[in-house]
């Protein structure tokens, strides 16, 4: 029995058809669904820039104590963005750059013209050198903190420490001078001077290999019996710092700085002299290949 030929096709027919895979590659890839979820810590990164951002236009209008507040809130929200990434496993390389974005603005544009309009101009161009190195500093900071985290083999003490100030940490300490003026303490060319120079010091420790206790180890436990007072104690500075703010922050900055010692100081007990070769866990600064 003869076997029914198959149709060839025409030259009409190849043409649409090469005419509908050329308008597929037009349109480009096909949009596909996300889940809500995958979105919920990228909204609050976006949220915390737009707090960052307000506490700028904030500053401008002579309204510090809540451009203070802003800035503070965008700290915040940076604390809890990848938490909650991690919370719902959402995380993304998207959302990673977008957190570094975030920080750049949150934790250096932010804090360095907050300070610069509320006492810094006083200085003049002192003053906005200053703003600027504390700027700058955060992005060499930021960028170190990238490069580290991507690292493939970890030393063992980055769960444990983090190399230089962190920039939440820098932000919350550079604006100490805002404290001190909301609380009262004019500010004045000489106090703008001493403001610059602590607003230099403070753009130092965040680019210094200074290691600093991250809390962050799965090792930091606290005792049973310690766990009702730990919570009353978070309550009682809760509570501080919604009725005494400014005297809150300024014992808070303080207080962490005191810590610095101390947490370099155990670092050297437990690990020995701080390491600058990569293959010892150096920080990630240009010339550790050397």
């Amino acid at each position: 029995m003869e076997e029914p030929q198959q149709e060839k096709p025409t030259e009409a027919m190849q043409s649409a058809a090469e005419g509908e895979g050329s308008n597929d590659k037009a349109r480009g890839p096909r949009l596909r669904e996300i889940p809500l979820r995958l979105m919920i810590p990228n909204m609050i990164t976006v949220l915390a820039i737009c707090a960052g951002l307000s506490g700028i236009r904030l500053a401008f209008e002579n309204r510090v104590e809540l451009a203070v507040a802003m800035v503070l809130f965008a700290a915040f929200l940076d604390g809890i963005d990848g938490r909650v990434a991690r919370l719902l496993k959402a995380t993304s390389s998207f959302g990673g750059q977008m957190d570094s974005l975030a920080d750049i603005i949150n934790f250096g544009v932010a804090p360095a013209l907050v300070l610069y309009v509320f006492v810094l101009d006083q200085a003049r161009s002192i003053g906005w050198i200053a703003a600027l190195i504390y700027a700058i500093a955060t992005g060499l900071r930021l960028a170190r903190f990238n490069v580290m985290a991507e690292r493939q083999v970890k030393a063992s003490w980055q769960s444990e420490y983090f190399v230089g100030v962190p920039a939440p940490a820098g932000a919350m300490l550079v604006l100490l001078p805002v404290y001190l003026g909301l609380l009262g303490l004019a500010p004045e060319r000489l106090f703008a001077l001493i403001a610059a120079a602590y607003t230099v010091l403070i753009a130092f420790l965040l680019v210094s290999r200074l290691p600093v206790w991250s809390g962050k180890s799965e090792n930091s436990r606290l005792r049973r019996d310690l766990v009702l007072p730990a919570i009353l104690v978070v309550v009682f500075y809760v509570a501080t710092l919604m009725t005494y703010t400014w005297e809150t922050m300024v014992v808070t900055a303080l207080a962490y700085l005191i810590s610095l010692p101390f947490g370099a100081r155990s670092w050297q007990r437990k690990y020995g002299d701080w390491p600058a070769h990569p293959a010892q866990g150096g920080d990630g600064l240009p010339g550790d290949n050397d």
